[in-house]
């Protein structure tokens, strides 16, 4: 991809110490664009702790010039946006040319500590690669992004995190007029499968673009020789899939359904990444599907590990002519490398199910976790509330587990599992306490959220800013949040959807 000369409108010194490896390295995956001026810019939330953690000046991003960068109406001195340029399997269909088609990648900083992250824009305008969309975005789903992911990085669970959501004061037409708003986005990168199926197509950019990525992101493997066995690409090949065996596990344990699984969603850091139509469930439900797009269930929370092993499987493509230096070895290879997906995941997903129900996280007792899934997909338990209720069982109050589960249901998977305590030696109240650590109290609960969303996109900010403090401390009980601990009514959850915001 030709790099275009498009230097932004205006540029500012509001923030400064921008770098621009990806694009120096790599300029045939980038087009130097800009941003849209925003003609009302408003500041509606800002991470003042992640800002912090990056060393960035707070009162500068606040100030206008700051929120000006913010919205994509300008760019730091020292900064050239790009517009990147990846392909994609999009609902296993494969599309040869996506990228960045309402996103800007400012640069990339380095917080105190010396790591390096991207800060992207989301929404700030079309791009070459809107493929005939504005390239805007909206109030909604731009807070939808910034709240549920920090409450993913609140849970312990790898994600980009969100920076800002900016108001541009611009209508943009969805099924009918939004207020537009730019998220500002913070990654350890943006390399996604999807930039590896481009570069391989283009043919002389995929060693360069895996010695980048391993050079980011695993760079002990730099060590290794770039041929034979166990040559860099294959052990790159390994970390990636190792980090995203643990990643799907970590959704799948508290519950998360990202919705849209793409290939050019899934990142080569191992970090989640673009929150469109993501949900939590309440009931237990393999088959649950919120996004309005995924009429077919591909994305379905039980789908989610099947799917992203699909993905890995595109990525072993995208390298095998690195991996080894015949087609038949690059496949077995690969091929290898690929089939420890399932063990990896089991291993992470086994290990979290034992800590949620207070076991030694070595996982020992799987026909006592089989039969509780069984127990919750018959009675539609509330999956949050199922493992903080199991909890309070031990300390002697049972009522919020028999609200869940009739007590003639579970007395009988409530006796083995306290035996199989017992037999670790884990005494009730330690146990509590420790299950308390691992399962959260309060998730971005879709009624919750909806309603936040709703009234944010009417100018009332009070309950996002809310729904935002108790998603952030997933763990800390308060009795004034006692209303985000239950689920969703049933005339909700049965026609609840949830939209890409395109």
């Amino acid at each position: 991809m030709a790099a275009h000369d498009s230097s932004p409108a205006r540029t500012s010194t509001a923030l400064a110490g921008f770098e621009s490896t990806f694009a120096d390295e790599l300029s045939r995956l980038t087009v130097a664009w800009q941003g849209v001026e925003a003609p009302d810019p408003r500041l509606l939330v800002l991470n003042e702790p992640l800002a912090v953690a990056l060393g960035l000046d707070v009162e500068s991003l606040r100030s206008d010039d700051g929120i000006a960068i913010l919205v994509g109406s300008a760019a730091p001195a020292d900064a050239t946006p790009v517009a990147t340029a990846y392909s994609g399997h999009q609902f296993g269909n494969y599309a040869q040319l996506l990228g960045d088609g309402r996103a800007l990648l400012i640069g990339e900083l380095r917080d105190p500590a010396g790591n390096r992250v991207d800060l992207q824009l989301k929404g700030s305008g079309p791009t070459p690669f809107s493929r005939g969309g504005d390239g805007f975005a909206v109030v909604g789903p731009m807070l939808r992004e910034y709240l549920v992911s920090e409450a993913m990085h609140a849970l312990g669970i790898p994600t980009t995190r969100s920076l800002s959501v900016v108001a541009t004061g611009r209508d943009v037409h969805r099924s009918g007029p939004e207020p537009g708003a730019v998220l500002a986005r913070v990654a350890s990168s943006h390399l996604r499968v999807g930039t590896f199926e481009l570069a391989v197509r283009v043919g002389e950019l995929l060693q360069p673009l895996a010695d980048y990525a391993i050079a980011r992101h695993y760079p002990d493997l730099l060590e290794l020789p770039v041929s034979g066995g166990g040559n860099r690409y294959v052990k790159f090949l390994e970390e990636v899939v190792e980090r995203q065996a643990a990643l799907v596990a970590r959704w799948m344990l508290v519950g998360f359904v990202h919705g849209v699984m793409n290939t050019d969603n899934t990142t080569i850091s191992g970090e989640t990444i673009d929150y469109g139509p993501c949900a939590f469930i309440d009931a237990f439900d393999p088959a649950a599907v919120f996004s309005s797009i995924d009429s077919g269930g591909r994305y379905a929370f039980g789908n989610q590990p099947g799917v992203l092993k699909w993905n890995l499987a595109r990525f072993a493509e995208t390298l095998l002519q690195l991996v080894a230096p015949t087609p038949d070895e690059a496949v077995a290879v690969a091929t290898a490398v690929l089939s420890s997906f399932d063990a990896r995941y089991k291993q992470h997903l086994n290990a979290g199910l034992s800590a949620k129900v207070g076991l030694a996280d070595t996982f020992v007792e799987h026909d006592l976790i089989d039969d509780l899934l069984a127990l919750m997909g018959e009675h539609r338990a509330d999956w949050t509330g199922t493992f903080r209720a199991l909890a309070e069982d031990l300390r002697g109050r049972p009522g919020p587990l028999d609200e869940i589960l009739p007590r003639e249901r579970s007395a009988p998977w409530i006796a083995r599992w306290r035996a199989a305590l017992a037999e670790h030696g884990r005494d009730d109240a330690s146990t509590a306490d420790a299950m308390d650590r691992v399962n959260p109290l309060y998730i971005p609960r879709n009624h919750r959220v909806d309603e936040a969303l709703r009234a944010a996109t009417d100018g009332d900010m009070g309950p996002f800013d809310e729904l935002l403090d108790v998603v952030t401390h997933p763990f800390d009980r308060r009795v004034e949040w006692v209303r985000y601990t239950t689920p969703a009514p049933e005339e909700f959850a049965s026609s609840f959807q949830t939209f890409c915001g395109t």
